[in-house]
């Protein structure tokens, strides 16, 4: 049923065009036209004036045909940006049916393989009729750049009863059922400049300071839920001169949000006890960029999923993701999701690779949901 040819090639395509996080403008353009094509109706928001990325997040819509009135409303999500190094990405179909960029970017499957996904699947179901009940198509953008794009959409533009997002690490049949919640943390510590030879003890080094800070914190693994990491340390200034000011970026992720709230809060102490200790100053500004959501096996969405990949011939496995998606603002704007394995590896990287059997059977799980929501309604 599913054409693997078509498929294949609408990948291709996607891939080849350049949409590097912030610079989805084109990829965008080609979407709308694209949807509008196989008669769906395309609104954009206007995240884009806000977010700074190219595009705004994409609302595709095919209207319900042939199903019961009850039927529920999905949607499925993919993001249209990728990471870089992603410009002039030249994709290589293997003999071994695996899909590989040439080695100098990366290729693109994270997410351009959900988006082709959905796209062969609308085909399938307008050229064989399938019941469906109405299904929305959220392409978002600025995924890749802290889900800056589904993070600026407004309360109630997609509207539906659950949804499903084509973006997990995994093979096919692996269920995301839950995964943390996310704080950037920026911190700014000033000291006093000082001769570093003539008199150093006139000077407070806000380098010593926030080292002394970060050997404070409890960080990395936390435990099973909660992991913290500094990504950047700076103070920069001439060697005879004591440093007056450094800066740290740093995060802090919990699948508990009160454990991600207490680890806020560890970090905070750790920078103010610091300070306090060398009469220095200290800024320190946490803003929860996304919550986590946690379902489990027995949460509806879940169950449904579950049916849908049996149905498919795919092993249902639920897990527990570390990392965030669009999956977390969705579940925050109270539309119960979950996001499910593509089957694409070493992603972010030039190794990146899809198998094309994975990108078909993802297409069978997408209609196998179709018709689970279709049933459930009968």
């Amino acid at each position: 049923m599913i054409n693997q040819e078509r498929l294949v090639n609408q990948f291709i395509e996607l891939v080849q065009i350049d949409s590097e996080t912030r610079h989805e403008q084109n990829i965008s353009k080609h979407l709308q036209q694209l949807f509008v094509s196989l008669g769906l109706t395309v609104e954009v928001d206007d995240s884009a004036e806000r977010s700074g990325h190219g595009s705004g997040n994409l609302l595709c819509t095919l209207e319900a045909s042939a199903a019961p009135e009850t039927t529920p409303t999905v949607f499925f999500t993919s993001h249209m940006d990728t990471v870089a190094p992603g410009k002039g990405i030249k994709p290589q179909i293997g003999a071994d049916g695996i899909i590989r960029s040439d080695g100098t970017t990366i290729l693109g499957s994270d997410d351009k393989a959900g988006i082709a996904v959905m796209i062969e699947a609308i085909r399938l179901i307008k050229e064989h009729n399938k019941p469906h009940g109405t299904l929305r198509f959220v392409i978002t953008a600025g995924e890749e750049a802290g889900l800056r794009g589904a993070r600026f959409m407004k309360p109630g533009w997609v509207q539906a009863d659950f949804g499903f997002a084509l973006d997990s690490n995994g093979k096919i049949g692996d269920i995301a059922v839950a995964a943390p919640g996310r704080a950037e943390i920026h911190i700014t510590f000033t000291g006093k400049t000082a001769h570093a030879g003539v008199n150093p003890e006139d000077g407070i080094s806000a380098i010593q300071v926030a080292a002394k800070a970060v050997s404070r914190m409890p960080l990395g693994r936390i435990d099973s839920e909660t992991t913290a990491n500094i990504g950047s340390f700076s103070g920069i200034g001439p060697l005879n001169v004591v440093c007056d000011q450094a800066k740290l970026e740093a995060e802090a992720r919990s699948i508990n949000i009160d454990k991600l709230n207490a680890q806020i809060a560890k970090m905070k102490d750790a920078c103010e006890s610091a300070a306090a200790e060398f009469h220095a100053k200290c800024d320190f500004k946490a803003d929860i960029v996304y919550a986590p959501f946690v379902h489990n096996d027995e949460t509806p969405v879940v169950k449904l999923a579950s049916k849908a990949l049996s149905a498919a011939g795919c092993t249902p496995r639920t897990f527990h993701s570390g990392g965030g998606s669009d999956v977390n603002v969705f579940n925050g704007l109270g539309i119960p999701s979950v996001n499910l394995a593509v089957g694409y590896q070493d992603i972010h990287t030039t190794n990146e690779h899809i198998a094309i059997s994975d990108m078909v059977k993802l297409t069978e799980v997408v209609l196998s949901i179709v018709d689970e929501v279709v049933a459930s309604a009968k």
